[in-house]
């Protein structure tokens, strides 16, 4: 069985400035999206799921699913609340991730992997996930799940802070915990942030961190929809929280529900966190274009 690439598309992308998942960085106007899709058909993937929000359906599904669906089987996902559960009065931002990743579960049935929609991953990551599935040994658990892994230096910003999740491993190369650090600054090839007590601290720059490239078996829907639960429960009234994949993830790992593998990856990412990305995102792509990684025309192929 083929497995399926789940993108999450709903992120509003409050620093950006605007639509980023559909926003053209490629030759002849491609999205991120496209790379990421054509990297997924040639890792051997079978279906895409597309997380959106019903606001940006009509403009998504015009500018980026009609190309995608002629290339592969798609369907699409709406982030929208449980039934029986009102959103507070003012509240705008989506959910989070991992509240996308679980709006996904009544259409795949199979293994699938996970990525952001306005992320540049590379093509190792989805070769190396594609593997993962195929090649699963038959001790393997049903909550034996994987990520690959960037190293930090490959994924800061030139023009603001990040929040990064460190990922810390076992002998085995399974997450032990994902510790998640917000305001990262790139400071040469090394990076620095400050902490809860307001002194600097600094990071390598060789720090392996999370992504949100993921692989999952679909019981990973019914262990979210427990967390999901929980945290509704407990923060549901707050404006801002968000329900994100890293710390849903790290739970089952403390509690001994999952596993995670680390599969780690050298490959460039590229992000588009500010508008000044962009030019820097462009640049990444054309050289990789130039280097015949990718075709000059994707969408013509």
């Amino acid at each position: 069985m083929k497995p399926t690439l789940l993108i999450l598309a709903a992120g509003i992308g409050s620093r950006y400035g605007g639509l980023k998942q559909i926003d053209g960085i490629g030759p002849h106007g491609e999205a991120i999206i496209d790379y990421s899709v054509y990297d997924a058909l040639r890792a051997g993937f079978g279906k895409i799921v597309f997380v959106i929000r019903h606001d940006i359906e009509t403009d998504f599904r015009e500018i980026v699913g009609r190309r995608v669906e002629s290339k592969i089987a798609v369907e699409y996902a709406y982030q929208e609340l449980p039934a029986g559960f009102t959103a507070p009065l003012n509240r705008q931002k989506p959910w989070g991730t991992g509240h996308a990743v679980l709006v996904a579960k009544e259409v795949i049935q199979e293994p699938f992997a996970v990525i952001n929609a306005d992320d540049f991953y590379g093509t190792t990551s989805f070769k190396l996930l594609s593997d993962y599935f195929g090649n699963l040994p038959s001790t393997a658990l049903a909550t034996d799940y994987a990520l690959v892994g960037f190293v930090l230096r490959h994924t800061l910003s030139k023009f603001g802070t990040v929040s990064r999740g460190i990922c810390y491993c076992d002998e085995q190369n399974f997450i032990r915990d994902i510790v998640e650090i917000v305001g990262i600054e790139a400071q040469a090839d090394q990076a620095k942030y400050i902490d809860e007590t307001w002194q600097t601290r600094w990071l390598t720059g060789n720090e392996v961190v999370s992504m949100n490239t993921w692989g999952f078996t679909p019981l990973i829907f019914e262990q979210l929809d427990q967390l999901f639960s929980q945290f509704l429960q407990a923060r549901g009234h707050d404006l801002k929280a968000e329900f994100y994949l890293p710390m849903a993830v790290n739970a089952l790992i403390a509690s001994g529900q999952a596993r995670v593998k680390m599969l780690p990856s050298q490959d460039a990412w590229f992000g588009m966190t500010y508008q000044e990305d962009k030019p820097h995102v462009r640049a990444g792509i054309q050289t990789l274009v130039a280097q015949g990684i990718y075709p000059n025309n994707l969408l013509g192929n």
